[in-house]
């Protein structure tokens, strides 16, 4: 298992990222889209943070 710690907005692009690698496969690619699925499911929700 690896671990790695992620900024507010790193979180984001790497959400954003997965969803288009996921809209750019079709029905021929469905062990990759489910590998996708997957690991957005593992990725946490955005949490916004409060400055102050």
């Amino acid at each position: 298992m690896y671990t790695i710690e992620l900024q507010a907005e790193e979180l984001q692009m790497l959400r954003s990222a997965l969803g288009c690698y996921l809209q750019a496969f079709g029905h021929n690619e469905a062990d990759l889209v489910r590998a996708a699925k997957a690991l957005l499911l593992k990725l946490p929700e955005e949490i916004e943070t409060k400055a102050g």
